[in-house]
């Protein structure tokens, strides 16, 4: 090649690259229409095919029967529904005879678990457990009743003294008051004894239904009625035995279906199991004995199927 001279290089316009590309887009034009063709033929056949499938009996796809052998059951709780033709009654005589079968096997000789000596100190302490622990209110009364032993000597009392010494219980302002007020109306009223009746145990400042029936029933032995705190409430409603959410309404609940003979000792029970089971978040159901007759729906764990309103 002579010495100065360069070969002669495409054009730069792009002319070329142009023409090429029009060639291939030609020959995919003359395609299209064959490929579309075979497409809607592909596709009408697949169709059928998968209608075919799907009205089969038993047929599932694929994907579906994978996902389903992939998924996990939850663990212990049966969420069924109720077969049609079952008659659940869950007020029937049988059913809460074997309920209170198994708390006399749970908790036998149980009582209440404040600390007393005399219905004047259970009534004190049943007032101070308002909003409060029974534990809390045993570390509280020993030294309350060495400090102030009677009746009377409460009586003598200002609301205002008291308080320091029931601090700890909560909303000891109130209770003060009520406690003062429960010492002199049994001291001029009734001579300085508790009252055995309801009606006159109502009359007292802090008492309602829930306390006498824990003086009347603890102290007493007298079956006026059901005591309803909160255990009995949210026990009860998980078995099943009331609907109710007002304590009034489901202590008349359960006087209709529990045993009078077994109102004082039931109550303790429910509380007891409570305490040690049936928690309010996250009960103990593998441990409870009457596990395979509650349908309790917040159970955390179950072996029969369970019922949205049982809670």
């Amino acid at each position: 090649m002579p010495r100065g001279r360069t070969p002669r290089q495409p054009t730069r316009t792009g002319r070329q690259d142009r023409v090429a590309r029009a060639s291939v887009r030609q020959g995919q034009d003359k395609l299209l229409p064959a490929r579309a063709a075979e497409r809607r033929k592909s596709g009408a056949h697949g169709a059928s095919a998968r209608l075919k499938a799907s009205s089969s009996p038993g047929s599932r796809p694929r994907g579906s029967q994978q996902a389903l052998k992939g998924r996990k059951k939850s663990p212990g709780v049966s969420r069924t529904a109720p077969t049609s033709g079952q008659a659940y009654d869950p007020l029937d005589s049988n059913r809460i005879a074997e309920i209170l079968k198994r708390l006399d096997q749970l908790y036998p000789d149980v009582t209440c678990a404040l600390t007393h000596t005399s219905a004047w100190e259970l009534l004190v302490a049943t007032i101070l457990s308002a909003q409060s622990t029974d534990v809390n209110v045993n570390r509280v009364t020993p030294e309350l009743f060495r400090k102030y032993p009677t009746i009377e000597a409460f009586a003598a009392l200002e609301p205002e003294q008291l308080q320091p010494d029931v601090r700890s219980t909560g909303f000891f302002r109130n209770k003060s008051k009520s406690v003062v007020g429960a010492a002199r109306k049994i001291v001029n009223d009734f001579g300085g004894q508790v009252p055995l009746n309801m009606k006159d145990l109502l009359t007292l400042p802090g008492v309602a239904r829930k306390t006498a029936n824990v003086v009347l029933g603890t102290w007493f032995k007298i079956a006026e009625g059901v005591v309803v705190d909160t255990h009995v409430t949210r026990i009860s409603r998980r078995l099943e035995l009331t609907q109710n959410t007002d304590p009034q309404k489901i202590e008349q609940d359960l006087m209709h279906i529990i045993p009078r003979e077994k109102w004082i000792l039931f109550a303790h029970q429910i509380i007891w199991h409570g305490r040690k089971l049936c928690y309010a978040r996250k009960p103990k159901c593998v441990d409870c004995l009457l596990e395979n007759i509650c349908h309790a729906a917040d159970k955390t764990w179950s072996t029969v199927e369970v019922h949205k309103n049982a809670t």
